[in-house]
């Protein structure tokens, strides 16, 4: 893998996304299959080629993979940061929230098929004042003395948290204490274009 994944969410079921799609139904199609290829070749022990068909999906970009059996989250592992292309980051994190997600036992065979899969492409992290922070558009980390924590922008949503909450709830996440958005910590924001299966909710 290439950097320290992150494991941000009990769950991300929201897939309105509130900015511009930067990817076409057809690239979103295709990346949607190549994390269910990933997983498959890795419980298969072989390799798939991770060269990207397209100069748009060669670009960098932050990545989480969640993935859903029967409807409950089976597994959500990501990277904050853009990198490597966005094509390779959906199969390594497909991969890492099929076999790696500490919380789960690893994906098997026969679940497999079965899984449902929403990728969350992330923008990159900027500095951002509490009050411009916008419930179902911004995801946050929250940072402090070595210290992180991440949530998705869908997380809020689903858990019908006000932003106080959402910053209350990252600092959590972090290991800091809930105000610590209050006093030294450092709070980025951005944004994410979510798209998945039917069924992964």
């Amino acid at each position: 893998m290439s950097q320290q994944p992150e494991y941000p969410c009990p769950a991300a079921h929201y897939s309105s996304p509130t900015e511009p799609t930067e990817f076409s139904s057809e690239e979103r199609a295709i990346l949607l299959q190549l994390a269910h290829d990933a997983i498959l070749a890795s419980l298969e022990n072989r390799t798939i080629p991770l060269d990207p068909p397209s100069s748009h999906l060669a670009e960098p970009y932050g990545v989480f993979t969640t993935l859903y059996l029967t409807g409950a989250l089976r597994g959500c592992v990501g990277y904050v940061f853009p990198v490597s292309s966005v094509y390779r980051a959906v199969a390594e994190t497909a991969v890492a929230a099929a076999f790696e997600d500490g919380r789960f036992p690893p994906v098997t065979a026969d679940e497999a098929p079965h899984l449902k899969i929403s990728l969350s492409i992330l923008s990159p992290l900027k500095p951002i004042c509490p009050e411009e922070i916008e419930i179902g558009r911004h995801g946050l980390v929250v940072s402090l003395a070595g210290q992180r924590g991440l949530l998705l922008p869908q997380v809020p949503v689903e858990h019908k948290w006000d932003r106080i909450t959402f910053l209350e709830q990252t600092c959590r996440k972090a290991g800091l204490p809930p105000d610590a958005w209050l006093k030294d910590a450092v709070i980025e924001g951005f944004t994410a274009e979510v798209f998945g299966e039917q069924g992964a909710e």
